[in-house]
């Protein structure tokens, strides 16, 4: 991979600097500082944090006891006048549970329809369960965010990732109720939109301990204040998206705020070294594509490493992981592989493989400031 223009907007906000100008010193100073980052990283970025349900109801619909066939369920959840509904597909091993579980709401991909993904983790004793998140959020340019969730939620101003992020967790809390779910080892997992998917998810619901964003760019793992182009792996030169990009093509992903900054990401308040460092202490790992210029591989890796100084002060550096592999834009079964690397690891002690956080460019200068000079 050869980076062929750099550009940066700006230094990074400083994750250890309060709203008041004081300075965190420890981790228990972390944990206050932890809930600012929430108003931008979070709210301002993808909308208003949806609350509670007020009901999570289950309807088997396919439920065979056979180890390694799809049990299927229908969820219904949200409020008791207006709940939305939609239908998880568990791929369960052999035994009764609980089971370290894989959450996965790219089922309108054709790759999670694959057999052969599932049978990779059920092997292993993991359960895969999938969703299609159009479901509950329909996955259509839709400004006046209409139908489905926003009609459920009809007081509360949310973008279609913070919908599909609640899907996520209703899984989780579905997977608990059936007794499916090893609270010790759960991972969200998705590609591009569902990468960004599974990133929310994961800091809204600290009941997973591996999160495992895919390609996921802009409005996801990448850094708004950084443009860069870079030749793929076929000599084509393409540059990375920009805010302004994907706000213009998927207007209704996230929250109106951040229509007044698609020309001046250099003033926004936060940027995705916020809403990673929201996932510290547990797991993080980013998967990338040699020929995803999209994406933007510098952009990605910038916020992990400016992140990761949050997982420093708690002593958890291993926990912060990256590898880029040869291909494209895709969830591939090679991906997979390594998240199950990563869930062995957490599970038994399993070494990692050396394809880990190995760079494919030359290190760029930090624009972060660090917790330890």
């Amino acid at each position: 991979m050869k980076i062929t223009s750099y550009e940066v907007l700006g230094r990074l906000p400083d994750l250890f600097t309060f709203e008041n100008g004081s300075k965190v010193k420890n981790v228990n100073d972390w944990q206050k500082r932890r809930q600012e980052l929430y108003k931008t990283a979070v709210e301002m970025q993808y909308g208003q944090i949806l609350p509670p349900p007020e009901l999570l109801e289950l309807d088997p619909l396919c439920v065979p006891n056979v180890p390694g066939r799809m049990n299927i369920w229908r969820v219904t959840s949200g409020t008791k006048e207006k709940p939305v509904s939609f239908t998880i597909y568990a791929h369960r091993p052999a035994g009764n549970g609980p089971y370290p579980v894989v959450i996965d709401g790219d089922l309108c991909y054709g790759c999670m329809q694959n057999p052969e993904i599932a049978k990779k983790f059920t092997d292993r004793g993991i359960m895969l369960v999938t969703f299609n998140r159009c479901e509950i959020v329909p996955d259509i340019r839709n400004p006046k965010r209409t139908g489905n969730l926003y009609e459920t939620y009809a007081d509360y101003q949310f973008g279609a990732l913070m919908g599909w992020a609640w899907g996520f967790i209703r899984t989780l809390d579905a997977l608990v109720q059936l007794g499916y779910a090893d609270l010790s080892c759960v991972a969200y997992t998705g590609l591009s939109r569902g990468g960004k998917t599974a990133l929310l998810a994961g800091v809204l619901d600290e009941r997973a301990t591996i999160i495992n964003p895919e390609g996921s760019g802009c409005g996801g793992s990448g850094c708004y204040r950084i443009h860069m182009k870079g030749l793929e792996e076929d000599g084509t030169e393409r540059r990375s998206e920009t805010l302004k990009d994907i706000l213009n093509n998927f207007p209704d992903w996230f929250s109106p705020e951040m229509k007044a900054y698609e020309n001046d990401e250099a003033s926004l308040p936060f940027d995705e070294h916020f809403l990673k460092a929201l996932l510290a202490p547990r797991v993080y790992f980013d998967s990338q594509a040699l020929s995803d210029m999209w994406a933007g591989p510098v952009n990605t890796y910038m916020t992990a490493a400016a992140a990761k100084e949050v997982w420093k002060m708690y002593e958890k550096e291993e926990n912060v992981l990256w590898y880029w592999r040869s291909g494209t834009h895709a969830h591939l079964p090679e991906d997979f592989d390594m998240l199950i690397e990563v869930i062995e690891r957490e599970r038994h002690g399993t070494p990692l493989s050396d394809k880990f956080g190995i760079l494919p460019f030359e290190e760029p200068e930090p624009i972060f400031e660090r917790f330890y000079p």
